[in-house]
This record gives structure tokens, C-alpha cells and sequence, in this order.
């Protein structure tokens, strides 16, 4: 057997490259990994003593030549195939180990220069992958690290690679190759190209949308029905996840997550985040039905559950801290799809144990996890795709601007920034009262902002909670006074909505008359 090795990440290659040998391997190199596996004491032919051709162009040209493509395409079961190779003196190589110049990792970097991206744009990596890759009957086709173990696994156990894994090898690199030239393609037709800077030291402006969007997925699961028992479905995550994302969860126990599960716990996971100190959040078809902060998780879930123990039954539960005993006990009283935390203790793991249909996911969180979120975000619509960035804003004390005589007092700006954090995971219209940091009534995704609002009064009633002296978040502007007069009406002293419209002072000047206090935020949450 022939292997030929030549890699840019050269993670794991030297103990590869000597298992290989120690099996009878005969290694071929190129450059930088032939230098190094020779450094190493192992016996390696560079691929310029084969095609007797030296590498040229600064590394450009090395292994663009019939003599290793040949040996990668050719069929073994072809004899056509096997008198061309011995006609030209090409010999077979049956296993390529290739990772590619590092594209990514360069165009990512601050300050990277175009003339640093092109030459970190590989081609003789990517043609002799998908050469192997398209004949891996006969030839397989190692391009992560990650892949050594198991190919080294059944060299040992078989003496070569089965069917199966040179498939799977092949289905991994041409997945490589399409990630690749996605990434390639994003870059260059984000490029602002000006002809009269063009150096070596050019650093381009780059769109923040490109010419070609390119997304590659990888299937995490199969998923029973879609949002309907009709609908087919599977859930995919991004390559590379952003740390604390519902995608990197592990789920500990309880039945498959279903599709609606799946959106409604990235709703939840998503607003506990946005918390700094301990939260809870019980969302109910995409809506907060209940959000709350406490000193700990049991008083923080214990809050939430009150805003509307109705809509939460059902619901999905999400906390920023780890579930404690008293926390589980707590929940475990109501029927939940699924519990979501950063850890839960063992006492806490035992009492779930009797509700094995609970679905328990545990997600670790970075240490800015408040902050770390998808950068865009991608929405279907016909033969196309909405994309944008990511609704990241955070609102801070100081971008309130009060636009009434009466002041807010300082318990209630607190709970006014609660309550917009809580009104940005809430469908349009959104109206949201508050109060010593608890949800007391949520008005989720009417055509009509008035309706909202009569809607989370509805629910402040049927959950018992008094709305005397509570704060409201509203996602966008009042268009009528009419609105803000429901809110006032139920008993809000304070307001905080986004401002802009045309009927400002209309609506400033009916929240003096009623003597409340309001605030512009100047930034308004739709959320479709």
C-alpha cells in the first residue's frame, strides 16, 4: 500500500504517519510534511522524486500531474485502467491524508490583506481530495485529524478499509471541499474591490452581506414530523456553534426532542441568556408565558410560573443557573416538554428520574454568555432567503430618555430593563408588564398593539396578579394614545416604548395627563 500525506494542519500527522509505516505503508510527501515526517526518523518519498517535476511557483504547482492523479483515479477493476498506469510508469496510491491551506482562519483575522487570502486559497489540495474521493472504491481519503483513529482502527484490524468507511471518507471530503469553496465564495463576493489601492498590503472593504450567501449544516437528527404530524423535518446545526447555543445541549433524559420542541427551547434558551443573574423562562408556542430573576433558581422559576400557571402547563422551562433540588422539586409539580440548564445536581437529576418523559438538556454556558448569540439570522420565504443580523442589542440605563414631567424612580427604570429584555423574545405586538423583576402579564403577537394590551391585562387578571404599580414594555411605538390608556388603566405608572412615531407628542402628552412616567428607548424588538 501507498499513502500520500501533505497536510497544513499538521495536528497528529507525525504518529500517523509512523503507525502507517509500521504497517508496511509506504509514504509519499509533499514540502513542509515531507521535511517534517524525514525530521522524524521515518523514511518518506517526496512526490517531486515520483513525477520528477520540482515544485514550482512558490509551492503553487506540486501535485498537479498525472502521476498522482493517475494513481488516485485510476480503477483497480478496470485492466484498460491498470495498462495505462504501467504504460506511463504511474504507480497506485490507495490512501490520500490531505488538510487544506487555511482559508478560514486567514480571511477571519482582522486586518487580513486579499493578497494573504488568495495564496491561502488551495488547489492542489482540493483536486487530488476530490480525485480520491470520486474513485473511493479503491482509494481512501483521510481530511481531518479526527479521521485518524478509526483509519488506523481497521489498517490494524484488516489489513485495509472497508467499503463502508472509504464511502463515509468521501462523503466527509467532498462535504470538506463544498465548505471550502462556500467560505472561498463569501469572501470574495463580500469583497468592495478598489482597483486603485490594490497592493500587496490592501486590506479590502468587505459587504456585510456577500454576492452569494453560502450556508453549509450538519444533520444533528432525523426529527418524527415537522410542526405537523404531516410534515417531515430534521434538525441541522451550524459547523462550528456558537459556544452556549442550543445546539451544543446535551440531552440527559426523557423522549426525543420533536421540531416544536426544538424552536420553542432555542426561544427560551436564547431570553435566559440574556440575564446576568439568576432567571427563569417558561415559554409556550414560541412566547414567554412567564420570565422571572430571583436570588436563586427555585425563587426565580416560583415567579415565573405565577405570571401564567395556565399557559405554562405544557410549557418549556428554561434557567441560567443550575437546577437544584429545591428548584427540580418545584418543577416537577407541573407538567414540562422540556428543562433546560446549565448543570443540574445529582439530587435534582433523581427526582426527574421518576418523569422519564421529561426532556432534560444540559447546556454549558461561556463566561460572557450574555452576549455570545448568532450573528445573522436567515428566514425562507418562497424561492429565497431573508437574511440580517442578529437582534443583539442591549439596552443600557443611559440610552433611556425621558420624555414625561413624572421621573421613573429607580426600582422602576430596573424593572423597566427587565421588562424590555423580556419584551425582545416576544412575538408582535408585544406589550409586557413588569414588576420587582417578574412577568405579571404578557401580550404576544396581535395584529393590534391595543390588543396586546387588553390581552396581557386578561392574563394579569386570570393569574390573580394585581397590575397596580407595574412597568410596561412595549416592542414599538403607541400609534394612538389609546393604547398606553389600556396599560394606564390597569394600573402601570410606567411606561417604555421605542418612540418615532408621528404621534409622539400625542401620546407624551396623554401620559402627563395620567400622570405616569415614560421613557423612549429610541431602538424598537419586532419579532415575526
Amino acid at each position: 500500500m501507498k499513502a500520500l500525506l501533505s497536510v497544513s494542519d499538521k495536528t497528529g500527522i507525525v504518529e500517523f504517519a509512523q503507525a502507517l509505516h509500521a504497517m508496511g505503508i509506504q509514504l509519499l510527501s509533499t514540502g513542509g510534511t515531507a521535511k517534517l515526517l524525514a525530521d522524524k526518523g521515518l523514511p518518506v518519498t517526496e512526490v517531486a522524486e515520483v513525477t520528477q517535476f520540482p515544485e514550482m511557483l512558490d509551492g503553487r504547482v506540486k501535485t498537479l500531474h498525472p502521476k498522482v492523479h493517475g494513481g488516485l483515479l485510476a480503477r483497480r477493476d478496470l485492466p484498460e485502467h491498470m495498462a495505462a498506469l504501467k504504460e506511463h510508469g504511474i504507480e497506485t496510491i490507495d490512501l490520500l491524508v490531505v488538510n487544506l491551506y487555511p482559508f478560514e482562519a486567514t480571511v477571519a483575522k482582522e486586518g487580513c490583506t486579499l493578497a494573504d487570502a488568495i495564496e491561502n486559497i488551495d488547489i492542489g489540495g482540493p483536486a487530488m481530495v476530490r480525485s480520491a474521493a470520486k474513485n473511493w472504491k479503491d482509494v481512501g481519503v483521510v481530511t481531518a485529524a479526527d479521521q485518524y483513529e478509526k483509519v488506523l482502527a481497521e489498517l490494524k484490524a484488516n489489513g485495509k478499509l472497508s467499503n463502508k468507511l472509504r464511502f463515509e471518507l468521501s462523503v466527509a471530503a467532498f462535504n470538506r471541499i463544498s465548505q471550502y469553496d462556500g467560505a472561498i465564495s463569501n469572501y470574495l463576493s463580500s469583497v468592495k474591490f478598489e482597483e486603485e489601492k490594490l497592493s500587496e498590503e490592501y486590506v479590502p472593504a468587505r459587504a456585510e452581506f456577500p454576492g452569494q450567501f453560502n450556508e453549509q449544516y450538519v444533520k444533528v437528527q432525523d426529527l418524527r414530523y415537522g410542526e405537523n404530524s404531516h410534515q417531515q423535518a430534521a434538525w441541522y446545526r451550524d459547523l462550528a456553534p456558537a459556544a452556549g447555543s442550543l445546539a451544543t445541549g446535551v440531552q440527559l433524559q426523557g423522549k426525543e426532542l420533536s421540531y416544536n420542541n426544538i424552536a420553542d427551547a432555542d426561544a427560551a434558551w436564547e431570553c435566559v441568556k440574556s440575564f446576568e443573574v439568576p432567571a427563569c423562562v417558561i415559554i409556550k408556542h414560541a412566547n414567554p408565558c412567564g420570565v422571572a430573576i430571583g436570588a436563586n433558581p427555585f425563587e426565580a422559576y416560583s415567579k415565573a410560573f405565577q405570571t401564567d400557571p395556565t399557559s405554562a402547563f405544557g410549557g418549556i422551562i428554561a434557567f441560567n443557573r443550575p437546577v437544584d433540588k429545591a428548584a427540580a422539586e418545584a418543577v416537577s409539580k407541573q407538567f414540562v416538554e422540556v428543562l433546560m440548564a446549565p448543570d443540574f445536581t445529582a439530587e435534582a437529576l433523581e427526582i426527574f428520574k421518576a418523569k422519564v418523559n421529561v426532556r432534560l438538556m444540559k447546556i454549558a454556558l461561556p463566561e460572557n454568555y450574555g452576549v455570545v448569540r448568532n450573528a445573522l439570522e436567515t428566514k425562507r420565504v418562497g424561492s429565497g432567503l431573508l437574511l440580517q443580523s442578529a437582534d443583539n442589542h442591549e439596552l443600557q440605563l443611559a440610552d433611556l430618555k425621558v420624555v414625561t414631567i413624572k421621573q421613573p424612580t429607580p426600582e422602576e427604570l430596573n424593572d423597566l430593563l427587565f421588562a424590555w429584555k423580556v419584551a425582545k423574545f416576544v412575538k408582535s405586538n408585544a406589550i409586557v408588564f413588569c414588576k420587582n423583576g417578574m412577568t405579571m402579564g404578557v401580550g404576544a403577537g396581535q395584529m393590534s398593539r391595543l390588543d396586546s394590551a387588553r390581552i396581557a391585562s386578561i392574563k394579569a387578571e386570570a393569574a390573580k396578579l394585581s397590575l397596580q404599580n407595574t412597568v410596561v414594555a412595549s416592542d414599538a411605538f403607541f400609534p394612538f394614545r389609546d393604547g398606553l390608556d389600556v396599560v394606564v388603566d390597569a394600573g402601570a405608572t410606567c411606561v417604555a416604548q421605542p418612540g418615532g412615531s408621528m404621534r409622539d407628542q400625542e401620546v407624551i402628552d396623554a401620559a402627563n395627563e395620567r400622570g405616569v412616567a415614560m421613557v423612549f428607548t429610541g431602538v424598537r424588538h419586532f419579532r415575526h
